[in-house]
């Protein structure tokens, strides 16, 4: 038997309205979203999307962490796309290595039941 042991999350945005103080410059939202800038963007990793009950609701890999994050939120192709309003926090594992990127991806979407995966499903 395998084990595999889902690492803690590197970093984790959740929405929030940016307080603005003195001259500090404004920062676009997107979809109430401002702490893009705290994801990586030129790193690997798993991407996981959560609602507001903190159910796991969508799980994703990338060889660059922010720019796919933001292409979740922006594309017409998206899996989430007509989930977007649903996600309330994003966590983010940096993971390199494209094999293990796969490994965790997959195990995650099947042990965690991620609701919006639909494909590397094998529970259903």
């Amino acid at each position: 038997m395998i084990n595999i042991e889902i690492p803690a999350a590197d970093i984790s945005i959740k929405q929030r309205k940016q307080v603005i103080e003195g001259d500090e410059a404004v920062i676009p939202e997107i979809y109430g979203f401002i702490d893009f800038h705290l994801i990586p963007r030129d790193k690997g990793g798993i991407i996981l999307f959560y609602n507001e009950r903190e159910e796991l609701i969508f799980v994703g890999k990338a060889r660059k962490l922010r720019p796919r994050v933001k292409k979740h939120f922006e594309d017409n192709v998206s899996p989430i796309k007509d989930h977007r309003n649903e996600v309330k926090k994003i966590d983010i594992l940096i993971v390199e290595d494209p094999m293990e990127r796969e490994i965790y991806e997959t195990y995650m979407i099947n042990t965690l039941r991620a609701k919006y995966n639909v494909d590397k499903v094998f529970y259903k």
